[in-house]
């Protein structure tokens, strides 16, 4: 696909001018007892502000950025398909945080909705929850969960430690979609896969998702039967990622903030529609717009998929009351990308 074809050809030339920005940084405590650090970016120009969030995983890129400031070569007059030409940066999270404040500033000056410069009609936004299940695992944090928000539904990732029963029990919920080995986060080298966990879990979630698994002689045995309801996530970056898997996917994780370049992330919405692969969204613990800008997302793209998108509420360390609800309403059609 050519650089100006498609869904991208519709935002590609976009006027976009930019008189300063500054970067801002948001932490918070997580669930799974993480603290989350992340970068805003804010972009600034013709009276309006473009908002992103660079949800790179390690906190200690976020001091460096931060400690040295707003020195980018970003000042002056573009198009977002120029501008992304000229932004220096390789790391897909951290391009992502610019790319986007690119496009929520760009909107705003020419007082579009995205939907409306895509030709696109937002949906409300089915979503999941992957709260960690604690240390010993137990059901005990769906429980939770379940008395305050009976209609939740959950993506999982398992660990060694889930035994028969445990996995009969979180089964016996109902509210299971996703499940998720989490292959590529780990050194298959020093770590192999744990075949019984694999064959375990497949088993005993026969309508869930199987996300992620390492392909290994033994695995692949084991997960030959569910074969159908293997997607992928960490490994997606772009079409050709697509195209280089092992076999043809039902359905994929998009995380918008892997793709680092817009241009990227529409190409491959663009793909998944023609060759009939499902989608549903996924977040990385966003603290601030990211959140809303990978919902937004889903409203125009997937609405309908087990999306991990939910309020951010969701991922503090203990449930609360009054958060919303799924379906997420659909996207605003406010000027902007939030």
């Amino acid at each position: 696909m050519s650089r100006l074809a498609g869904t991208h050809a519709r935002i590609a030339e976009l006027p976009l001018a930019i008189e300063s920005y500054r970067l801002e940084r948001l932490e918070a405590p997580v669930t799974r007892d993480l603290t989350r650090v992340t970068t805003l970016v804010r972009l600034v120009g013709g009276g309006e502000e473009g908002l992103g969030e660079d949800v790179t995983w390690y906190a200690e890129a976020h001091d460096r950025e931060q400690a040295a400031g707003a020195t980018r070569s970003l000042i002056g007059a573009w198009t977002l398909d120029s501008f992304s030409t000229a932004l220096e940066i390789e790391e897909p999270h951290k391009r992502w945080a610019y790319e986007s404040a690119a496009l929520d500033l760009a909107l705003r000056q020419a007082g579009r909705s995205l939907a409306d410069a895509l030709g696109r009609t937002p949906q409300p936004v089915r979503f999941v929850i992957s709260p960690g299940l604690g240390d010993p695992p137990s059901a005990e944090p769906l429980r939770r969960r379940l008395e305050l928000y009976p209609q939740l539904r959950f993506k999982l990732d398992p660990e060694s430690e889930w035994t028969d029963e445990l996995v009969d029990e979180l089964a016996a919920t109902g509210t299971v979609d996703i499940v998720d080995y989490k292959a590529f986060y780990a050194d298959l080298d020093s770590a192999p896969p744990d075949v019984a966990l694999y064959r375990r879990v497949a088993e005993g979630f026969p309508e869930a998702w199987l996300e992620d698994p390492a392909l290994t002689a033994e695995t692949e045995e084991a997960l030959r039967p569910h074969r159908a309801r293997i997607t992928w996530d960490a490994p997606i970056h772009s079409v050709a990622d697509v195209e280089g898997l092992a076999f043809a996917p039902r359905t994929l994780n998009v995380k918008p903030s892997r793709f680092g370049f817009l241009r990227e992330l529409l190409d491959f919405y663009d793909y998944c529609a023609t060759q009939g692969i499902a989608l549903y969204g996924g977040g990385m613990f966003e603290l601030g717009p990211g959140r809303g800008q990978i919902q937004h997302l889903a409203s125009l793209f997937n609405p309908d998929g087990p999306n991990d998108v939910a309020p951010g509420g969701y991922n503090e360390r203990e449930p609360r009351p009054g958060l919303p609800s799924s379906p997420l309403p659909a996207a605003s059609s406010e000027p902007g990308f939030r």
